[in-house]
């Protein structure tokens, strides 16, 4: 699938799944036979349920149904869509990533710098982590992709 056609359906779905309260995370078509497979990452604060699974991939396949009404890309193409959330092993690179995050142990270069600790704060400018007692606060800017830790407790 080429970008152009990535970009035709994300300017399809981003809409429909934000006036629902979801964040688009990731969005994915690729060819399946003669089929399209469309798979739909979202997420939003305190996370999804499968409740809210079933509101987005009812909110997206009527916005697909939509713009095909009109001869878009799925007027003449049958599609698998499938809804769900990121993993724990998405890479933290947005603000709204990292305030969702904030209690758990992250990985993360601060500058160059390899850095693990946990979230403690998040604002729209940065960060505070904590390790060992010790706080250390950095930007957005300063930051490389964060990546969650996983705990076994």
């Amino acid at each position: 699938m080429g970008a152009e056609r990535q970009a035709e359906v994300e300017a399809i779905l981003a809409p429909a799944v934000a006036k629902i309260g979801f964040d688009l995370e990731g969005l994915q078509v690729t060819k399946a036979g003669r089929r399209l497979l469309v798979r739909v990452l979202v997420d939003k604060d305190g996370g999804i349920s499968l409740d809210d699974v079933a509101v987005v991939s009812k909110a997206c396949s009527k916005a697909l149904d939509e713009a095909d009404s009109t001869g878009g890309l799925f007027a003449e193409t049958a599609y698998t869509l499938e809804v769900s959330s990121p993993g724990v092993d998405r890479p933290l690179t947005e603000p709204r990533h990292w305030r969702r995050n904030i209690g758990r142990l992250v990985a993360v270069h601060i500058g160059e710098e390899p850095f693990t600790g946990r979230v403690t704060a998040a604002s729209e400018r940065g960060i505070e982590l904590e390790a060992d007692g010790a706080r250390r606060s950095a930007t957005y800017a300063e930051l490389g992709p964060g990546k969650v830790q996983i705990e076994l407790r």
